[in-house]
């Protein structure tokens, strides 16, 4: 078989022990897998004259970085709007608003991402500093964990929204004042929908656009792959066409969402959904929630936080929620729940317990994603479960503070504040740590991603101290948690991964070695190239 593409003069770096390879070159066959290792001479003997020859002049080689939970399609749509995540207060969101608001035509309405709870310090989320600003005008801002938004009076207005509702989700909350007055607050999607529902949406072609753009960016910051954690709307049809016109830059595995209130037919639905896909991208898993979020009181918690709220899960009746993992797990489904409070992590390890007492197929992997306080007597469990451990370390770096001054920390209390995000504990007592970044909820790029696990430091501010730094990962855990930990995850390891012959030929590549650049520093490592299934998807300037 002749090359795809041959590598040469490079560095093969193996996460697997930390330790370049003895070989210097590597090439990929035309069905996407690593043909051979060897050295320059023996290598370049591969080559065709179609085959695409780079030489690396020592650059290093390591497996294809993979994000173990983004939203591509949402993040794609939701990013389009005017970014807040810069806001360090409300004066600054005041500022961003009206000179959006300058440049809008009458009715036109004004879409936000990314906005900071902390802004509005120990007063109200609510639209009411921002009324002034927004006269009139439909605003629908998202909070920077997507699972709650602000409705200007005006969105509220045509949507309908005068009072409280009612919902399937259990967390879901159209926020109201003593005199029954909606503040502008919509808590989880149920509540945030009323709202978008009569909000403009994007053509066909503008999504797929937006979708190829943010594609393209990931794959230039050395991103192969990503498990996408939803496959709403059209996102199925749309990697579908990306694929089709040999514009899908990365290899995604898509798990649809399971609500509170999916009945048996809709379950039969997901199992049967389940392959669907392309070479590709492939649905592959389900995803569902036990709770919402610390910084909105919708988390489930053992015992209240410090405003008496997170008491309760996402599913009106969590039982509900066990029988379906118990139903998926026998039909082979692998699940990943999103599971941010311990009394919904614990939850989760019990119903995977259940559902592995049941019966089933052996080898079904199943996922908690997020993670973000539980005590110790949970952390064995993952490894005895064999339930991946999925954690985005940028949110305790960007959203948290050391001092524990943040909102997220003060809700929980110091004693709750002081086990976030237990990466370091979860790995050492023998769980697969994936890492990802939840984009858009914090930044897609896998460098900032794998450094935020290792300095736990605001990335606005890498002076500031970290938080929780007994909870930092070391570079080659780091890596591992972008390689041989999603490939774990989505029992892939036989094909994905590593360095080696057979294996998929989705590689990144880098000027220096990322186990050696100081943490603070690799965000900046420059990527000088990254393939996929033996093509480059991105090639900077003189490789």
């Amino acid at each position: 078989m002749r090359a795809r593409l041959v590598l040469l003069s490079a560095r093969l770096l193996d996460p697997a022990t930390g330790l370049f390879l003895p070989q210097t070159a590597l090439a990929a066959g035309e069905d996407g897998r690593i043909l051979a290792l060897g050295d320059d001479r023996e290598v370049r003997t591969l080559a065709g004259p179609a085959t695409t020859v780079i030489g690396l002049d020592g650059a290093v080689v390591t497996p294809g970085l993979v994000d173990g939970h983004l939203h591509p399609v949402s993040g794609a749509e939701l990013t389009h709007g005017l970014d807040l995540s810069g806001c360090a207060g409300l004066d600054d969101v005041r500022r961003e608003l009206a000179a959006r608001v300058r440049s809008l035509a009458p009715g036109e309405w004004l879409f936000g991402w990314g906005l900071d709870p902390n802004v509005f310090g120990d007063g109200p989320v609510a639209t009411a500093p921002f009324d002034a600003v927004l006269d009139g005008v439909p605003a629908f801002l998202l909070l920077f964990d997507a699972h709650s938004a602000l409705a200007s009076r005006r969105a509220l207005e045509l949507a309908g929204v005068d009072g409280p509702r009612t919902f399937a989700q259990a967390s879901a909350e159209v926020v109201c004042d003593a005199d029954g007055r909606p503040t502008g607050l919509l808590q989880e999607d149920a509540a945030c929908e009323l709202v978008e529902r009569v909000a403009p949406r994007p053509t066909p072609e503008q999504s797929r656009e937006r979708l190829a753009t943010a594609l393209r960016s990931m794959a230039a910051s050395g991103l192969t792959g990503g498990h996408a954690m939803d496959a709403n709307g059209d996102s199925l049809a749309l990697y579908g066409e990306l694929e089709a016109a040999g514009q899908l830059p990365l290899r995604l595995r898509v798990a649809p969402w399971c609500q509170p209130g999916t009945d048996a037919e809709g379950v039969r639905a997901l199992i049967a959904q389940q392959g669907i896909g392309g070479e590709l991208w492939r649905v592959a898993g389900v995803k569902l929630f036990m709770d919402g979020t610390i910084d909105n009181g919708t988390a489930w918690l053992e015992h209240p936080d410090r405003h008496g709220e997170s008491t309760h899960a996402f599913w009106p009746d969590p039982a509900a929620y066990t029988r379906i993992v118990g139903e998926l797990h026998r039909a082979g489904v692998p699940t990943a729940t999103h599971a941010i409070g311990d009394a919904a992590v614990r939850h989760v390890l019990d119903s995977v317990e259940a559902a592995r007492a049941g019966g089933g197929p052996a080898g079904v992997r199943h996922r908690v994603e997020h993670i973000e306080t539980v005590p110790d007597d949970t952390l064995r469990r993952f490894a005895e479960l064999g339930v991946i451990a999925s954690m985005q370390p940028t949110h305790c770096c960007d959203f948290t503070r050391a001092d524990h001054t943040d909102n997220w920390s003060r809700r929980l209390g110091e004693e709750r504040a002081s086990r976030a995000w237990r990466c370091r504990d979860l790995w050492d007592a023998g769980a697969t740590v994936v890492l990802g970044s939840d984009w858009p909820i914090a930044p897609f790029p896998p460098l900032g991603v794998m450094a935020g696990a290792r300095h736990r430091r605001p990335s606005r501010d890498l002076a500031l101290p970290p938080h929780g730094p007994e909870q930092a990962l070391t570079a080659l855990e780091a890596l591992r948690g972008m390689t041989t930990g999603p490939a774990r995850a989505a029992g892939a390891e036989h094909e994905s991964g590593r360095l080696a012959p057979g294996f998929r030929a989705d590689l990144t590549v880098f000027a220096a070695d990322p186990l050696t650049t100081a943490a603070v520093d690799l965000p900046e490592l420059p990527v000088l190239l990254t393939v996929l299934d033996g093509r480059p998807t991105h090639r900077a300037a003189g490789v």
